[in-house]
C-alpha cells in the first residue's frame, strides 16, 4: 500500500471540494481592535503588522487559488472588525466581507467560513472573553448578526476553530492571550466553548434553517511507543478520548459535518511525571525514533500522512460528512511538501473507498502567513509571500492540485 501511494492517480468523487485555508488575523493585517494586536503592541507577541495584506489583495489571492485548480477556500470573518465596540456593528466591515465572499464565488470557489479563529475583540477580552457566560452570549449574538447580514454569501459554516488548542495555549501553557496558567480556568473555558458552539449553531439555523454548520476540530493520531505495552496502550486510549473525542461527543447533536485538522502524530510512552502533557499532545512531539527525526517539518512536527487515514476511519461511526479543514507543513524549501500532499490525498482517497464520507480537503495554507507565536518564520503557504514587497510567488508543490481528478 505505502509503496504504491505515490504512483496512484489522485481521484475524488463528484462534488469533492479541493481547497486551501486561511484565517483573518494571520493574513489580513492591521487587526487593530483585537486582543492579539493589543498583546503584540505590548511586546508579548511577535507583531503581525500588515501580515500578507490579504485585506487589500483578496482578489489576487482568490484568482491564484482558482488558477491552481482549487474549487473552494476556507476563510474566517474577524469579529473584532465586525463588532469593534460592544453592540456597535461596523457597516464598512460587513460590506468588505460581502465583497470578499462575492469575489470567491466569482472565482468558482465554494465558501467555507470560520466565525472564530482565536482572536477576540478588545472589549470582550477585557471582560474575560470565553471565561464568562457573557462571552458565550456575545458570540451567539455575533453569529446571529453575521447570519442575518452575510448568510446568503456563505456555503459552509464553521463556528469555532480548534477550541481545545486555544484552551491549552491560552489557559494552560499561557502562551496565547490572556496568558494564564490554570487547569481550572482551562476546563471552564472549554465548557463555555462547548456552549458557544451550541448557541451559535442555533443562531445560524434561526436565520438560515438549511445552513450546513460544523466546527474545526484538531485531531492527533496516537500510536503506542511500545506497541505491545499495556500502559502505553492505555495512554493512547485516554489521549484519544480526551484530546480527540471529548469536545466532539459534547456537540455531536448540533453538527451537520465534522471539520478535521490534522498535523500531529504522537507516540505516547507511559510516564507518570508527564501524564497531563501526554493527555494534551497537540503540541507535544511525543516519543520519536531516530528514523522519525529525519522526517519533520521546519517546526519539528513529525510528518505522517498515513495518520489521516486512521483518523478518518475512526470518524466513520458519526455518520456525518467530514471535511479536512486544515492539513499542511512548514517547509520553506518546498522540498517535502510535494510528497506530503500527494501521500495525504491518496490516504484520504483510500478512506473514501472504505466508506468514509469525506467531502473535501483544505490545505493549510494558501499563502505564507503570520504563524501566531512563531511570527513570520514558518512557511506554510502554497504561495510564498515576499513580505518586503507583498509579491506572491507560487511554489512548485502547488502544481499537484492541477493533477487531482474530481469526477464530473
Amino acid at each position: 500500500m505505502k509503496s504504491s501511494i505515490l504512483e496512484t492517480k489522485i481521484q475524488f468523487p463528484k462534488g469533492f471540494l479541493l481547497g486551501a485555508a486561511s484565517s483573518a488575523h494571520q493574513v489580513e493585517g492591521n487587526n487593530v481592535n483585537s486582543d492579539w494586536w493589543k498583546a503584540e503592541q505590548a511586546g508579548k507577541l511577535p507583531k503581525s503588522g500588515q501580515a500578507a495584506d490579504h485585506y487589500n489583495r483578496f482578489e489576487e489571492d482568490f484568482k491564484i487559488a482558482h488558477n491552481l485548480g482549487l474549487n473552494a477556500m476556507r476563510i474566517s470573518i474577524e469579529w473584532a472588525r465586525i463588532e469593534p465596540q460592544e453592540g456597535k456593528w461596523d457597516a464598512g466591515s460587513i460590506e468588505h466581507y460581502r465583497k470578499v465572499l462575492q469575489n470567491m464565488k466569482a472565482q468558482g470557489l465554494t465558501r467555507m467560513v470560520t466565525l472564530w479563529h482565536w482572536t477576540l475583540p478588545n472589549w470582550l477580552a477585557e471582560k474575560g472573553g470565553f471565561e464568562t457566560k457573557q462571552g458565550v452570549e456575545a458570540f451567539a449574538r455575533f453569529t446571529w448578526f453575521v447570519a442575518q447580514n452575510l448568510g446568503q454569501e456563505i456555503d459552509l459554516w464553521l463556528t469555532l476553530n480548534e477550541p481545545e488548542t486555544y484552551c491549552l495555549l491560552a489557559y494552560s501553557a499561557g502562551r496565547y492571550p490572556p496568558f494564564k496558567q490554570s487547569k481550572f480556568v482551562y476546563w471552564r473555558v472549554l465548557e463555555n466553548l462547548i456552549m458557544a458552539h451550541k448557541r451559535s449553531y442555533d443562531s445560524i439555523k434561526a436565520a438560515w434553517p438549511e445552513a450546513k454548520i460544523g466546527l474545526t476540530k484538531n485531531f492527533s493520531y496516537y500510536a503506542p511507543f511500545r506497541k505491545n505495552n499495556l500502559m502505553d496502550q492505555i495512554v493512547v486510549f485516554l489521549a484519544d478520548r480526551i484530546g480527540n473525542r471529548y469536545f466532539l461527543e459534547k456537540i455531536r447533536k448540533k453538527l451537520d459535518f465534522i471539520g478535521l485538522n490534522y498535523y500531529f502524530f504522537n507516540r505516547p510512552k507511559f510516564d507518570l511525571r508527564h501524564m497531563y502533557t501526554e493527555m494534551n499532545l497537540n503540541f507535544s512531539k511525543g516519543q520519536m525514533t531516530l528514523e522519525d527525526s529525519a522526517n519533520r517539518s521546519d517546526m519539528g512536527w513529525l510528518l505522517y500522512p498515513e495518520g489521516i487515514y486512521h483518523l478518518l476511519l475512526g470518524l466513520k461511526k458519526y455518520r456525518l460528512p467530514v471535511y479536512i479543514t486544515e492539513n499542511g507543513l512548514a517547509d520553506a524549501s518546498d522540498s517535502r511538501r510535494p510528497k506530503f500532499i500527494r501521500e495525504t490525498l491518496q490516504w484520504i482517497a483510500q478512506a473514501i473507498k472504505q466508506g468514509v464520507a469525506v467531502s473535501g480537503y483544505f490545505h493549510w495554507a494558501l499563502t505564507d502567513n503570520y504563524e501566531w507565536t512563531s511570527g513570520y518564520g514558518p512557511r506554510f503557504g502554497l504561495v510564498e509571500i515576499d513580505y518586503a514587497t507583498q509579491k506572491r510567488i507560487v511554489r512548485k508543490s502547488a502544481e499537484i492540485f492541477r493533477q487531482v481528478e474530481i469526477k464530473q
